[in-house]
């Protein structure tokens, strides 16, 4: 994918290559019209991607990150106390009511919940491939039958 000067420019000061005061300096006597800047902030939004484009909506961090591994793991941990308790409270026959078992086990599907919000926000690529459905064709199939004239 090309990269824009902008971009680059960016990429070198996060890297250390160029420094802040000089990638300002750059910048100095860039002028940027209003239609402009309205453009370039559209494009992408309401243009159509051809078929097959990969699109990075944002830079996604890692999923191997340390906090996510310490969030699963705490969730496991929680989830399988969770049901595990419900399980318990449910076999060991009528001293815990109903009051109590839904809310351990509104506890552990909340829990559950909390580990998928986590999985689709810092584990899942944020990519998308645009793909584009083709035209129906249905052909005529010929008829296996006779047609009696009365």
């Amino acid at each position: 994918m090309a990269k824009d000067t902008i971009t680059r420019l960016l990429e070198q000061v996060a890297s250390g290559d160029v420094s802040i005061k000089d990638a300002r300096k750059a910048l100095e006597d860039a002028t940027l019209t209003e239609d402009q800047m309205d453009s370039a902030i559209n494009h992408g939004v309401f243009n159509p991607a051809e078929p097959g484009t990969i699109i990075s909506a944002s830079l996604a961090p890692s999923g191997s990150s340390a906090l996510a591994l310490f969030f699963f793991g705490w969730g496991i941990f929680w989830t399988i106390y969770w049901f595990g308790t419900m399980l318990y409270g449910f076999l060991n026959g009528s001293s815990w009511d109903q009051q109590q078992l839904s809310y351990h086990l509104a506890m552990g599907i909340s829990t559950l919940i909390m580990m998928g919000i986590v999985y689709m926000k810092w584990v899942l690529p944020d990519k998308i491939i645009v793909k584009h459905r083709r035209n129906k064709y249905i052909p005529e199939h010929p008829k296996d039958w006779r047609e009696y004239n009365w």
